[in-house]
């Protein structure tokens, strides 16, 4: 992976009104980058944020595909253990399904097509490969995939809403197939998108690539989370605390839990033969957020966006193999 060292943004600590401005132009901050980047930090108004739209009803699941212990009661409990001697291979062919249908469901993105039209492919996909939306009716989610748009941090419902050109939208895929969990996530433009959006995507990316790099045997899980924060903070970016990554395999969310900031108390060994998750939120101003009344839609306080990548890792005994790349 490639990372910039000159930031587009200004970084977290602005420079005195006095002192020379951070973009290098040898003026006066007061003089040069003051005023823009206050309207920048500002909150968003209210009139520009997200609003939610008509959630239409559950998609159906024909009865012959596997379900997962939560697929009616919406309760999830201890899961169905299968082969442990096929356990790693049956994760891979999992992960490899949700890397797909997050590549043909991102495909379909553009001005003008609703979320609910991106689930509905979604949902199309998981079962063309024999899996179940691992989302659908999870602790009562209504939807196959998770859609958050622009300043929603995460679990974003579906819904009648049509994305606009400039949007930002991150598509959070997971597949229930052969007893095993396969998740992933990334935030895609819709359209045409600014500079400002572009380099929040870019290094968000970086960002979960720094982590999972950091990743060996005999490790605390923290290296994670410090390998991500530092990156984030050259730029400016919040590192949202009150959602993490965890492991995952035929139960959709296990321990551990792996924080995508430094938390020195975070001191769970990293152990060879582990599935989890690394997928760190990161914000453009603030880490606090509120909640929607639909109970799920986490949006930030501020109305500034917010993105999201995320792989499926399998430690190895030399550091992490990620379960839902796709050559190419």
């Amino acid at each position: 992976m490639s990372t910039s060292n000159t930031p587009v943004l200004p970084p977290a600590k602005l420079p005195g009104p006095n002192e020379p401005c951070w973009c290098g132009s040898g003026t006066k901050y007061k003089k040069c980058h003051r005023g823009e980047d206050s309207q920048a930090r500002a909150p968003v108004p209210a009139s520009r944020r997200v609003k939610p739209g008509v959630v239409s009803p559950r998609r159906p699941v024909p009865p012959h595909i596997p379900r997962p212990d939560y697929a009616e009661t919406g309760r999830p409990g201890p899961g169905v253990q299968g082969d442990p001697a096929t356990r790693v291979e049956r994760m891979r062919k999992a992960c490899r399904a949700a890397a797909e249908v997050l590549q043909v469901t991102s495909a379909a993105l553009q001005p003008g097509v609703t979320t609910d039209a991106i689930d509905a492919i979604a949902h199309e996909e998981y079962i063309r490969r024999g899996g179940y939306p691992s989302t659908l009716n999870y602790h009562g989610f209504p939807k196959s995939l998770c859609t958050s748009v622009n300043e929603v941090i995460l679990h974003g419902i579906p819904d009648s809403r049509p994305l606009e050109d400039g949007d930002i939208v991150n598509l959070d895929i997971t597949i229930y197939l052969d007893g095993m969990h396969g998740d992933c996530s990334a935030t895609f433009p819709v359209g045409k998108i600014d500079s400002v959006s572009e380099q929040l995507l870019r290094v968000t990316r970086e960002c979960m690539m720094l982590g999972i790099e950091a990743i060996r045997p005999g490790l605390p899980i923290n290296v994670i989370g410090r390998a991500i924060e530092a990156h984030a903070s050259r730029y400016g970016y919040g590192v949202v605390r009150s959602y993490c990554g965890h492991g995952i395999g035929e139960v959709f969310h296990l321990e551990p839990q792996v924080c995508h900031y430094f938390d020195p108390r975070a001191t769970d060994i990293i152990e060879e033969g582990m599935f989890f998750t690394v997928e760190p939120m990161l914000t453009m101003g603030s880490i606090q957020h509120q909640d929607w009344d639909d109970d799920w839609t986490v949006v930030t306080a501020d109305g500034r966006r917010s993105a999201q990548f995320e792989h499926t890792i399998h430690v190895t005994r030399d550091g992490a193999e990620i379960l839902t790349h796709l050559e190419g």
